[in-house]
């Protein structure tokens, strides 16, 4: 049910009601991270949570320093909070760095999507990481299965196979060609294998970063918002890694090759 409400969003709505969607789904997304990461203080960092949920909507307000002036808020906040509230102080500073890697692996990446919607082609930017996203996905899931014989991560994630992750590539230029011949017909052939070879190979590593995660926290899955799928934060892991590089890629590489 998500996904259609995203593609909605993303292709009829305005741009601030596109970042209040990413605000709802930082905001579910951090407490999923804590609940995993700091279970017993998960409650405790709610207001974290709140801080965290502001950073997509400040794109809106055409500053990208505001983003910076949040980022180091925050971390203040965070330094403060750990201080004068301090349990044990052997774990002190592991927990603080679990808060502050949640900020920049969360709202931080979260607010590029926001900045992504905001540029010229904003909206044909976001459908294209999300169709190369879900194409990487499909295809790797079914050449995995039918193929798989060699590991790629086996330690990480010991279901996925270097035949799915070649097979993902394939998927994701074939949604990067799809792209072009329906919503995004300025995109170049030039940009059309770049952006897929990048989006597509940064968006596995975000999978697999997500699933170290959870590996090292001893979890199957972030959360259970999606019987069956898991968390918010299982479905953004590979467009959270994918969304900074498309932007930038689109700011300052698009149609110079």
């Amino acid at each position: 049910m998500l996904l259609p409400l995203v593609l909605l969003i993303i292709c009829k709505g305005e741009p601030w009601l596109f970042a209040l969607l990413l605000a709802v789904l930082t905001l579910l997304a951090l407490q999923e991270f804590f609940g995993m990461a700091l279970p017993h203080r998960k409650a405790e960092l709610f207001p974290f949570s709140l801080l965290g949920a502001l950073f997509p909507l400040l794109p809106l307000w055409g500053d990208g320093r505001l983003l910076l002036l949040a980022l180091a808020a925050a971390f203040l906040l965070i330094a403060f909070h750990f201080l004068f509230r301090l349990q044990d102080i052997t774990t002190a500073a592991p927990q603080l760095a679990l808060v502050a890697c949640a900020f920049l692996y969360l709202p931080f990446l979260t607010a590029h999507l926001s900045m992504l919607r905001l540029l010229p082609q904003g909206s044909r930017w976001l459908l294209l990481v999300m169709l190369i996203v879900m194409t990487n996905d499909t295809a790797a899931y079914y050449v995995g299965s039918a193929f798989g014989r060699h590991r790629l991560y086996e330690a990480v994630s010991p279901k996925k196979s270097v035949e799915g992750a070649v097979g993902g590539l394939a998927g994701s230029l074939l949604g990067a060609l799809l792209a072009k011949f329906t919503f995004f017909e300025s995109l170049g052939y030039a940009d059309l294998v770049i952006t897929a070879v990048v989006i597509g190979l940064v968006g596995q590593v975000g999978d697999l970063f997500e699933s170290l995660l959870k590996r090292s926290f001893g979890v199957k899955d972030s959360g259970v918002i999606f019987p069956g799928h898991g968390g918010v934060l299982d479905r953004l892991d590979s467009v959270l890694f994918a969304a900074p590089l498309t932007y930038y890629y689109a700011i300052y590489l698009f149609g110079r090759f």
